[in-house]
């Protein structure tokens, strides 16, 4: 397994922990029985449950463009440590982030978000030059 497919399988895994994490934010704030009804009823979410919420709509905006580069790089057998350093950034960057907004720290959730994105555009590097490349001689 490559660097990047072994990132994209714990970049899948917190996926997940967001998920997990969100709904039982929602969980602790709307009470069980609003969570287990068929929610008819919007519940407004505040604090610590809109903050995981939001949390997980960001990391879902970004995942699929992760996912899509370390796929194409693999199906393209086209790796680099640009590849491998770039899918390990975006990695570590959303670990981070996720405590990082939990607790409402502005500045450190900017910082670990830039650094995710950073690792996505990393992963584009490999991809983009053997693109430019073949443009070129074909």
């Amino acid at each position: 397994m490559t660097v990047e497919l072994a990132m994209l399988f714990w970049a899948v895994m917190l996926g997940f922990i967001h998920l997990a994490i969100h709904m039982l934010t929602q969980r602790w704030q709307a009470g069980n029985a609003w969570t287990i009804s068929a929610r008819d009823k919007a519940h407004s979410h505040q604090g610590q449950a809109a903050r995981m919420k939001r949390a997980l709509h960001n990391y879902l905006e970004t995942f699929p463009f992760f996912a899509a580069l370390v796929l194409m790089g693999y199906v393209s057998n086209n790796s680099s440590w640009w590849s491998e350093l770039g899918a390990q950034l975006y990695l570590w960057g959303r670990v981070a982030y996720l405590p990082a907004y939990a607790l409402g720290t502005p500045g450190l959730r900017t910082l670990t978000w830039v650094i995710a994105t950073a690792g996505i555009i990393m992963c584009m590097i490999p991809l983009a030059n053997r693109s430019l490349f073949e443009m070129l001689i074909n």
